[in-house]
């Protein structure tokens, strides 16, 4: 009988999250795009068009996914944990139209992966650099987010 705590269990449990994550976070903000809300905001300059957060976030969630499984020992409950708040922030955001709960959102998921790349960190240095991208890119949507929050 497989264990849970298995390597091969875990593993697939982090692919498997990931997708699933991926998924659920793109069923809420498919429609951004033609979304009067979304549309009606004040946004910054710096805000990308819609197609851009199309063509990132899934490299994002490849990238995601191989850091997780090469460092799944010390990051596999805070891993999926992550994953919980990155697709509830889409929820959050463009379905219910939250942007500040949303923020506070992401400043949890920003402070939960600095503490998640420390840890790939000590495991494995190729996993640690394959995460930064996805920091970098919650830091900037937090910028993007907190600017809606103050000038809307």
């Amino acid at each position: 009988m497989i264990s849970f705590n298995s390597y091969r269990v875990r593993r697939f449990t982090l692919v498997v999250a990931v997708i699933f994550a991926a998924a659920i976070g793109s069923m809420a903000s498919t429609t951004a795009g033609t979304d009067s809300w979304y549309l009606s905001l004040n946004k910054s300059e710096l805000n990308p068009p819609s197609y851009v957060f199309g063509i990132v976030w899934p490299i994002l969630y490849i990238l995601m996914m191989i850091s997780a499984f090469l460092a799944y020992k010390k990051v596999f409950l805070f891993f999926i944990i992550q994953l919980f708040f990155n697709a509830a922030w889409s929820w959050l955001f463009f379905r219910f139209q939250m942007p500040l709960i949303a923020l506070l959102d992401i400043y949890l998921l920003i402070a939960l992966n600095i503490y998640i790349l420390n840890l790939m960190y000590k495991e494995n240095k190729l996993s640690f650099f394959l995460f930064i991208p996805y920091i970098f890119w919650i830091s900037f949507a937090s910028y993007l987010n907190l600017f809606i929050v103050i000038n809307n």
